[in-house]
């Protein structure tokens, strides 16, 4: 799943699966057009009207947040005695 600001479907309406793999681009370049071809989703992290940009390391942390919630990935607390 490549996560690019050329995405049409905001990320938060993919259903993500076990075992997918995430995809960010450079901050400065993004992703080359053959990363675009080839990757199976093109995903879009839907910012308010007039901002610049996310960091990577925000992005990257806001996508793995959602694929972990919906795939069950969070390890479950532990209980106190």
């Amino acid at each position: 799943m490549l996560f690019t600001t050329r995405g049409a479907r905001p990320f938060t309406d993919f259903a993500y699966e076990v075992g997918d793999t995430l995809l960010f681009g450079r901050e400065s370049a993004g992703a080359p057009d053959e990363v675009h071809a080839a990757a199976d989703a093109r995903l879009l992290i839907p910012m308010a009207a007039h901002t610049r940009s996310l960091n990577v390391v925000a992005a990257a942390a806001m996508a793995l947040g959602e694929a972990l919630r919906q795939t069950n990935g969070f390890p479950s607390p532990v209980q106190e005695m």
